[in-house]
């Protein structure tokens, strides 16, 4: 028997803790955990001591003795670890709320990690991430980093990329949900089908066969826009047009309706904001009602309520690649690595989100081949805007963060642009230091935030 693993979860209060216990539970026989270790920060330390006490309660019931350490000092915990997950969010959920706020007010898409909102998650996580791989270089050098943190394609390729960690592989839950969720509109079980996966992380496509090797991409198109179709949780579903899909006859994941229904989309997210607020204050509800259940000294396994917070399936991606890797297992997951020409519109380079064979040697891609026209030319935009946004995260170049948000199809160009840039730097000033610069010159010229919430978080030290 192999022997016994450290494994250190970055982000540790996070409110999908619970999950990934499970998942480690569920497989312990094949991953022999010796120690967890939930790292967070100051602010984060009410949170991070109720997931702690949690995820202990949960191990004591069951026969497996495993210790679970909480700690606010990420080298403390790094060392000697052999896996790393990730699974943090900068400026908490308070972030992602002025990332929907600001570009709302102004009539444009606000979304966690799409349009302005995600290139902003990223400017704020790229440092970060590059600070955890520092001290892994020092303290856990052999360790795999398994990547849950989003924007997970761009955080990714940073990792590989631009710091050199190729003991990388980032995870989304979106390809799970289709795979679960999908065969049951034809009648068929997961284990049924093969699916083959290819574009980028909230960017790709798949197709489905039967085991004879028939094409069952079609049929499942008719079935897209049905409620149990596949689509996550956290996602408004407007009708996909079955036209462009069949002339495609691919499948697109459920974040594609920003870019194929952005009219559409947009109206439903202007509409809910004028009602009742952002998805990412709904979540914050929901997250503080979850950590209230969490608080209770007799629950010691996963509660239900956590399926509303859109974390389905996350378990089984983050805790099945780790037992892939441990144990070798030469499986086919989807996950977000280096390309090596699975994708030949995209250099080989970059980081992709695709199926791909894990073992013991990471992931190793599955070739789709070449992309339709359309396709071709969605994914050279989208790869440039994600290096765009990766220059600018690294550098703090205020013409390279413009250059980002004018690429990118779901902000408005020209003006509105750089208001919404600008009021987001001022906005997040504190977790942006790469740009302080440019944000200082902002405030002397007079530049002020106007929106009560976004005001409110920032006297409250957000």
């Amino acid at each position: 028997m192999k022997d016994a693993i450290k494994i250190v979860t970055i982000g540790g209060g996070s409110s999908y803790t619970p999950e990934l216990m499970e998942g480690f539970i569920k497989r312990y026989k094949e991953l022999p955990i010796r120690e967890i270790w939930l790292v967070d920060i100051e602010d984060g330390k009410e949170k991070l001591e109720i997931i702690g006490e949690l995820s202990q309660r949960m191990w004591d019931a069951t026969p497996y003795k495993v210790n679970v350490y909480t700690t606010l000092n990420r080298k403390e915990a790094l060392k000697d670890a052999d896996f790393v997950t990730t699974q943090f969010r900068v400026g908490l959920l308070d972030a992602r709320i002025k990332d929907e706020r600001i570009p709302l007010l102004h009539g444009m898409l606000g979304q966690e990690t799409n349009g302005a909102g995600g290139i902003f998650k990223a400017f704020r996580t790229v440092p970060v991430i590059k600070e955890i791989i520092n001290d892994m270089k020092v303290l856990c050098p052999n360790a795999w980093l398994i990547n849950f943190t989003n924007p997970s394609g761009i955080v990714t390729e940073a990792v590989i990329k631009h710091f050199g960690w190729k003991k990388c592989i980032g995870l989304c839950n979106i390809p799970s949900i289709a795979m679960m969720n999908e065969p049951t509109v034809i009648g068929k079980q997961p284990s049924d089908l093969y699916y083959q996966f290819a574009g980028l992380n909230h960017f790709h496509w798949h197709k489905v066969y039967d085991k004879e090797g028939n094409d069952l991409t079609g049929q499942l198109i008719e079935h897209i826009n049905e409620r149990n179709g596949g689509t996550p949780v956290n996602i408004h579903q407007v009708d996909f047009q079955l036209e462009l899909l069949h002339s495609m006859n691919l499948l697109p994941c459920g974040y594609h309706r920003y870019y194929y229904l952005k009219k559409e989309m947009l109206e439903h997210s202007l509409e809910e904001f004028r009602e009742g607020g952002t998805r990412a204050e709904q979540m914050k509800e929901v997250e503080a009602s979850l950590f209230e259940i969490y608080k209770n000294p007799d629950l010691d396994k996963k509660p239900e309520q956590l399926q509303k917070r859109g974390g389905a399936y996350y378990s089984d991606a983050a805790c099945e690649c780790i037992n892939a890797i441990y144990n070798n297992k030469g499986i086919r997951m989807v996950v977000s690595t280096q390309n090596n020409g699975a994708i030949p519109c995209l250099e080989p380079e970059s980081i992709v989100e695709v199926s791909a064979i894990i073992s013991s040697k990471g992931a190793e891609p599955i070739a789709w081949g070449k992309m339709r026209s359309a396709e071709k030319g969605w994914l050279q935009i989208m790869k440039a805007m994600e290096e765009c946004t990766i220059d600018a995260a690294l550098s703090g170049d205020y013409g390279a963060a413009l250059e980002a948000f004018t690429i990118n199809p779901l902000v408005e160009n020209g003006k509105k642009a750089k208001d919404v840039l600008n009021e987001l730097l001022v906005a997040h000033e504190k977790y942006l230091p790469q740009f302080a610069e440019k944000i200082e010159e902002l405030k002397e010229k007079g530049l002020t935030l106007t929106d009560p919430v976004v005001m409110e978080l920032m006297k409250n030290g957000y």
